[in-house]
């Protein structure tokens, strides 16, 4: 009597688009070992497979520093852009108004946006434009031997011992101030609470701004910073469990009456916060900054969703743009006509 073992199958897993997670990866990565910037590219990956969005339809924007080196190791079919140091929200408000249905993806880091960026950061926030905006936050400048950056605590030290003496600016109080519509603080190494905020922000439809504390292994990683793999494990306050529910996924779940609050997403999906040990209502700006203050009053990271709001128009709504994107529109409908023409230069007289 023979037997006759079936093969092992072949048949490769595959998104709901029927593509592969290796359609989403990118370049193999030369951050140092360890980096956390390795990390969030990871999850990346995870979550725009995971969400089924069409790689070729992302535009990846970056400026300068390790942070904006990563958008090569991730999402290899899409656009990319890596412009000048500081200068990235510039480079995606173009974008974003030439094509309208691109997904805008953002990956800076804390000298990019709080130093030499801040001043396009600002005008980012208050025109709300509709894009994720990601600062790998490790409070150094790792490609000039790890000085501190804007986002250093006061009282944190360099490897060499020497002490901030400058407060910081606190990126996610700025954008909860100027006009972000979803602001979210994470860790490099909270895997499971880093993947829902993401996806969140995917589906959100507004300017997404997610603080993400990365550690430096080369400079910032020591005792004395607070940015290090073991200062944010040992003073981490989570607010809440956060859970993602794809549109495209049944919703249908048991749920403790008073011990869950939801949040509808434009797309349909729905954000459920899971209460811990706090009364915190995410969609309280007043109630996010007073957190936040009282966080750094106590030494602690506070992670998780800060604010959203569902309701603020975004800057292509404000400009009135049509649903067409205009970088598809022929010649005859986006240029003057002589009489137009001649019509502005008499109004101009």
């Amino acid at each position: 009597m023979s037997t006759t073992l079936n093969p092992p199958s072949t048949q490769k897993k595959t998104n709901r688009l029927g593509l592969e997670v290796l359609n989403y990866k990118g370049s193999k990565t030369t951050l140092c070992a360890g980096c956390g910037h390795n990390s969030i590219s990871e999850r990346i990956v995870e979550c725009f497979y995971e969400m089924g969005v069409e790689p070729w339809q992302v535009a990846k924007l970056s400026g300068i520093g390790c942070s904006s080196k990563s958008p090569a190791y991730f999402l290899g079919q899409s656009h990319g852009f890596n412009g000048v140091h500081g200068r990235m929200p510039s480079i995606a408000t173009g974008a974003l108004l030439a094509n309208r249905n691109l997904i805008g993806l953002g990956v800076t880091g804390d000298g990019d946006t709080a130093s030499i960026g801040i001043g396009q950061f600002m005008h980012l926030l208050r025109r709300n434009l509709p894009m994720i905006y990601i600062i790998e936050n490790n409070g150094v400048y790792g490609l000039t031997k790890g000085q501190f950056s804007a986002t250093a605590d006061l009282g944190s030290t360099l490897k060499t011992g020497a002490p901030n003496q400058l407060p910081p600016f606190d990126c996610c109080v700025l954008a909860l101030q100027w006009g972000a519509t979803f602001v979210a603080r994470s860790f490099s190494g909270d895997k499971r609470q880093l993947q829902a905020l993401l996806k969140a922000a995917i589906a959100h439809r507004g300017l997404s701004v997610i603080d993400v504390i990365s550690p430096c292994v080369t400079f910032n990683d020591h005792e004395g910073s607070t940015k290090s793999y073991s200062y944010v494990q040992d003073h981490e306050e989570a607010l809440h469990e956060l859970e993602f529910v794809p549109y495209y996924s049944e919703i249908a779940v048991d749920i403790a009456e008073g011990g869950v609050q939801e949040v509808e997403l434009h797309d349909g999906s729905r954000l459920r916060i899971r209460k811990l040990d706090r009364q915190y209502d995410p969609t309280s700006r007043m109630g996010a900054l007073a957190a936040l203050e009282t966080a750094e009053a106590q030494g602690e990271v506070l992670t998780g969703l800060l604010y959203v709001n569902t309701a603020k128009p975004t800057l292509l709504d404000l400009l009135n743009l049509i649903e067409e994107p205009l970088s598809t529109l022929p010649e005859n409908r986006v240029r003057p006509t002589r009489a137009v023409l001649e019509q502005v230069m008499e109004e101009l007289t």
